[in-house]
């Protein structure tokens, strides 16, 4: 999917906090072609569904093969050292993820209003150009907010993550947020190292999304249908799209929320700060 998306075409990775320091890297081989890999780690099982021209049938489709899985291979070993530091510092760490215009932004402004006063929230964001949801993120308050530019790259991975959380005091912090670039196909074979993978669906987006990107939906830990406030105008079948997300996710936990009006957001909270004191549980025994 990277390949035909244009992420083989690398540009500069933008890594910058509110002061500006750009920190560019060129190391990122981005021949990122994802050929029926059964792709297995920590949290995720992920189903390759990206079958792309035949490519085995060649010597060089065995090398792209070749390549992809090595490339995959190197992510997750890194998503585990990240997975591991994050829970030594007591941080729970969301991977949000969506297609463009769900209101993952709008949902973080909510969020930081709500609760950043009692819990310490990092934001890392993953756009591929301009910093204009930080720079929305950074006027809430409350927060500590970490750029990432990608260019042509559709999708963060574990190293620039790491790369980002350096530039956060994640001592002072008791969530960490990756809102990821808006894509609902690439970034579901990338893990973060997070605790948890949360999936955006907008109801302006239809009911069948998850049955058009079942990779994606299938990772994840939680799935946020938002917006819900305008559901009736739009035509939303509430019933139609809670069908589908359980029967391509039945390990889902859901949550119905409006990030504009703050409706069905207290159980989201509640859930992320029964979430947190796992985290803190699972810290203790390290100790």
């Amino acid at each position: 999917m990277c390949k035909d998306c244009g992420c083989s075409v690398v540009g500069e990775i933008g890594i910058h906090s509110h002061n500006h320091e750009h920190h560019h890297h060129h190391e990122h081989e981005h021949e990122h072609h994802h050929h029926e890999h059964e792709h297995e780690h920590h949290h995720h099982e992920h189903e390759h569904e990206h079958h792309h021209h035949n490519h085995e049938t060649s010597g060089n489709g065995s090398r792209m093969v070749a390549i992809a899985q090595s490339i995959l291979d190197k992510n997750d070993r890194l998503a585990e050292r990240n997975r591991g530091y994050f829970l030594a510092k007591g941080l729970l760490v969301l991977n949000l993820l969506s297609s463009p215009g769900s209101g993952k932004t709008a949902l973080l402004e909510r969020m930081i209003k709500d609760i950043g006063a009692r819990l310490k929230i990092g934001v890392i964001v993953g756009d591929l150009e301009t910093d204009n949801d930080a720079q929305r993120l950074r006027s809430v308050g409350n927060t500590s907010v970490v750029q990432i530019t990608t260019g042509t790259v559709c999708h963060l991975e574990a190293e620039m993550v790491a790369r980002a959380a350096k530039q956060l005091n994640l001592d002072g912090l008791q969530l960490l947020i990756i809102e990821n670039v808006g894509n609902l196909v690439c970034p579901a074979v990338y893990d973060l190292g997070e605790s948890l993978r949360v999936v955006i669906l907008s109801v302006t987006e239809g009911e069948d999304k998850p049955l058009k990107y079942p990779t994606m939906f299938k990772s994840a830990h939680t799935i946020i249908v938002n917006k819900i406030d305008i559901a009736e105008v739009v035509g939303f079948d509430r019933e139609k799209a809670l069908t589908n997300i359980r029967k391509i996710a039945p390990q889902a936990k859901i949550f119905e929320v409006s990030a504009r009006t703050g409706a069905g957001m207290d159980k989201w909270y509640s859930y992320l700060e029964n979430e947190r004191e796992k985290i803190l549980s699972e810290m203790s025994l390290l100790l």
